[in-house]
C-alpha cells in the first residue's frame, strides 16, 4: 500500500511569505492529491486567517520577530523562540512529515530547526534576491534552496540552489497564457474598475494594508492629477488608511482618481493598467515579471536589510523598470510618471526587459522538488 506523503510548510507574517506557501501547497496537491499538509505559522499573524481560508490545517507558534531598535527585549524574544522549537519538535513527532519547507520569516526557524533535530530533511524558499536573515541561518543544514534571483551564491552553497522563481497567484501567473488573453483581459479590467479604454491607466498599489509614503505621494499630487485629462487612476491605499482618506477626500477626489482599500481582482488591476507604481517586496517583483508591464518601484526602507531596494534595483540594472527612493517619492514621482506617460517606447522596453525575467511555473518547480526529495529520503 502506497504510504501518504506528509509536508509541513512553516512561515509567514506578511503576504509576501503566505502567498508563495499557499501556492507550493497547492503545485504539491495537483502533483500528489492525497498528500497530508500542515503549515505552522505564528500565532496572532495573517498567516492564522489566511492558511484555513484556503483550505489548509494550520498550527500557531508564539514565535517573535527581533526588535531592532530596543535589545533589551530580544532577551524574552529568544526565550519565546527556543520555547518554539520545543514545541515545534511535539509537531514534528506528531505529524512526522516527511520534509519540512521553510517560506521565510522568522515563523520558520523553530520548526526547521526541529526538523533538523529530528533528521528531517528541509527545503527553502528564499524571496528576495538579498537573503533574509533567517534562511541565512538555516541554510547550511537545509537540502535544498530554491531561489528567485541569480547571483544567490553570494549567501548560499551554489550546489544547494535552484533557480525556480518565486510562487504567484494562480490567476496572475496565467493571466496572459494566450496573447489573445491580453486584450481580452484589459477590457474586462476596463469594465470591472470603470474606466474608459481612451486613456492611459496608471495603478498605484501600496498593498493590502497600505504605504504611507505611496498615500502621501497621491494626495501631495492630487491638484496635478486632477488636470491629467488623458490619466485614469487607481489608487489602492490600503484597509489601514481607507476610512480616514476617503473621508478626508470624499468630496474632493478627483474624477479621474478611483480610490479603493483594496483590489478584489488583483489580475484585472494589472491586466488594464499600462503603468504601475508599486512597493518592491519580492511577492510584487514577481507578479510584475509575469503580468509584464512598465512599473515604478518605491522601495519600502523599513524592511530587514534594505531587501526591496535590492529586489528594485535587480529590475532597474536590466532595464526592467524605474525607481523612486522611498525619500524622494513626493517630489519625483509626477516628473517620473510624466515622462513615462508620454513616451510609449520606453514603457514598451520596460515591458519587453520585465517579461523576460518572468517563471510563470514555479510552484510546479518546486513542488517537483519537494517530492524528489521525499522519494529520495524516505519517510521517518
Amino acid at each position: 500500500m502506497k504510504t501518504r506523503k506528509k509536508v509541513i510548510i512553516s512561515g509567514g507574517g506578511t503576504g509576501g511569505h503566505i502567498f508563495p506557501a499557499l501556492s507550493i501547497a497547492g503545485a504539491l496537491k495537483r502533483l500528489e492529491p492525497d498528500i497530508d499538509i500542515l503549515f505552522v505559522g505564528a500565532e496572532g499573524k495573517m498567516e492564522m486567517e489566511r492558511v484555513p481560508d484556503a483550505g489548509f490545517t494550520i498550527e500557531g507558534l508564539p514565535v517573535r520577530g527581533l526588535n531592532r531598535k530596543n535589545s533589551l527585549s530580544n532577551i524574552s524574544v529568544l526565550v519565546d523562540f527556543f520555547r518554539c522549537v520545543l514545541k515545534a519538535r511535539k509537531i514534528i513527532k506528531r505529524f512526522h512529515p516527511n520534509i519540512v519547507i521553510g517560506v521565510g520569516g522568522y515563523a520558520s526557524g523553530p520548526i526547521c530547526m526541529a526538523a533538523n533535530l529530528a533528521r528531517v530533511p528541509v527545503l527553502l524558499q528564499e524571496q528576495n534576491s538579498y537573503a533574509g536573515v533567517m534562511n541565512k541561518r538555516l541554510a547550511n543544514k537545509a537540502v535544498k534552496i530554491c531561489v528567485a534571483y541569480e547571483g544567490m551564491e553570494r549567501f548560499f552553497k551554489p550546489s544547494k540552489l535552484i533557480l525556480t522563481g518565486n510562487p504567484v497567484r494562480p490567476e496572475i501567473a496565467h493571466i496572459f497564457d494566450k496573447e489573445q488573453d491580453r486584450e481580452l483581459k484589459q477590457a474586462e479590467g476596463l469594465e470591472y474598475y470603470g474606466l474608459s479604454p481612451d486613456k492611459l491607466t496608471v495603478l498605484v498599489t501600496g498593498g493590502s494594508l497600505g504605504a504611507g509614503t505611496l498615500n502621501k505621494m497621491m494626495e501631495s499630487n492630487l491638484n496635478v492629477l486632477k488636470d491629467w485629462t488623458q490619466v485614469q487612476i487607481i489608487w489602492q491605499c490600503g484597509s489601514f488608511y481607507y476610512d480616514v482618506l476617503s473621508s478626508k477626500w470624499k468630496d474632493s477626489l478627483p474624477s479621474n482618481v478611483k480610490m479603493t482599500a483594496f483590489l478584489k481582482r488583483m489580475d484585472l488591476a494589472y491586466a488594464c493598467s499600462d503603468i504601475v507604481v508599486a512597493r518592491a517586496g519580492a511577492g510584487t517583483i514577481s507578479e510584475l515579471c509575469l503580468v509584464a508591464k512598465a512599473a515604478i518601484l518605491i522601495p519600502s526602507p523599513n524592511v530587514a536589510e534594505d531587501h526591496q531596494t535590492h529586489n528594485a534595483m535587480t529590475l532597474v540594472n536590466k532595464g526592467a523598470a524605474l525607481m523612486i527612493r522611498d525619500a524622494e517619492a513626493v517630489e519625483k514621482f509626477i516628473p517620473i510618471l510624466s515622462e513615462l506617460a508620454g513616451d510609449v517606447g520606453s514603457r514598451l522596453e520596460l515591458s519587453r526587459n520585465m517579461a523576460t525575467l518572468g517563471v510563470k511555473d514555479s510552484d510546479i518547480r518546486i513542488a517537483k522538488e519537494i517530492v524528489g526529495i521525499i522519494d529520495t529520503w524516505g519517510g521517518l
